[in-house]
């Protein structure tokens, strides 16, 4: 890359935190515009999306924590949109104004809480036109997510019926829309406020989780995809069918779970999301299709960082939640 592509002499603001602790450890500070490596390009970030882990990794818990803990301080963020700027030399797959969308940096890297990061050009997908930038950046871990829970692990088929727990919110959204479009009845946990959300992205019963027992509603069910985990994890085993799996995505209960699940003779794994340009794409391509939409129930301005972690750990959000780093 030629020095004037982004001139070293940029500042940048990102997000840091020098320790581990509650929001207000996040700080926006500001940083030379990075230079991309053998293999990586920079890119102008829109939009970079918020995940659960997030939040734990900043309070010290998790694997994640434990890969970044002697590397403070860090700049967090797991996934990213927007314009590429410059490339290493011999990326070819990429050119300065691709649009692109990734999970980027995962786990010890991070780096998308930024006006600028690095990514390597294999973990990137084109976003189509019908998608901004902003909206794009709240798609690849949450998408990823319910993709490989549903179709690597669960093995998800058309036909088949599925609970999906928490179906409102950031994975759960990306997990109906999908095992719906393979044709599958769908059965979701959500509060009254979001019955009607769901309703419309088409799935075909809700439960309210306040007032109802899915162990006393469901039962012979093929998959479970329990993003709650805990007691709710575990009450769900109790409505599969013998050959049903569940699949759980909270890593601090998962193990708790599946050893409920194999005293009951029944099937149930925990899993880790990964980056997976193939899925990406085909995610991009449902995206681009109509087959699948993308909420975002809160935007927020890099210094408001803190004040969208307050809603993230709160845990009742609508979809996704997104920094807008334009």
């Amino acid at each position: 890359m030629e020095p004037t592509d982004v001139s070293e002499s940029i500042l940048m603001q990102h997000v840091i935190y020098r320790e581990f602790g509650e929001r207000e450890v996040l700080q926006v500070a500001q940083a030379p515009v990075p230079e991309p490596r053998e293999g990586e390009v920079v890119i102008r970030v829109h939009g970079a999306g918020l995940n659960p882990i997030d939040w734990k990794t900043r309070k010290g818990l998790g694997f994640a924590a434990r890969q970044i803990e002697n590397r403070l301080p860090w700049t967090p963020g797991y996934d990213v949109a927007g314009e590429v700027v410059a490339v290493a030399e011999g990326v070819t797959t990429l050119a300065p104004g691709d649009r692109v969308m990734g999970m980027v940096g995962f786990p010890a890297g991070g780096g998308a809480y930024a006006e600028y990061t690095l990514a390597r050009a294999d973990e990137l997908a084109i976003v189509p036109d019908e998608l901004d930038l902003v909206t794009a950046g709240a798609v690849p871990l949450a998408a990823l997510t319910a993709w490989q829970a549903l179709f690597e692990v669960a093995r998800l088929e058309s036909g088949q019926k599925i609970l999906i727990h928490a179906g409102a919110g950031g994975v759960g959204h990306f997990a109906v829309q999908f095992a719906l479009e393979r044709g599958a009845h769908v059965v979701a946990t959500a509060s009254p406020a979001n019955r009607d959300f769901l309703a419309e992205l088409g799935v075909h019963e809700v439960i309210d989780y306040h007032t109802t027992d899915v162990a006393e509603e469901c039962y012979g069910l093929d998959v479970v995809l329990d993003l709650v985990g805990g007691e709710a994890g575990k009450r769900s085993l109790h409505t599969l069918s013998e050959t049903g799996v569940l699949v759980t995505i909270p890593t601090v209960t998962a193990d708790d779970i599946v050893s409920a699940a194999e005293a009951m003779g029944l099937r149930a794994h925990g899993m880790t999301v990964r980056p997976d340009v193939f899925h990406l794409d085909e995610i991009a391509e449902l995206i681009e299709d109509g087959d699948v939409r993308v909420h975002i129930d809160q935007a927020f301005p890099l210094n408001q960082v803190q004040a969208a972690h307050a809603l993230l750990e709160g845990g009742h959000v609508r979809g996704k939640l997104v920094l807008d780093c334009r």
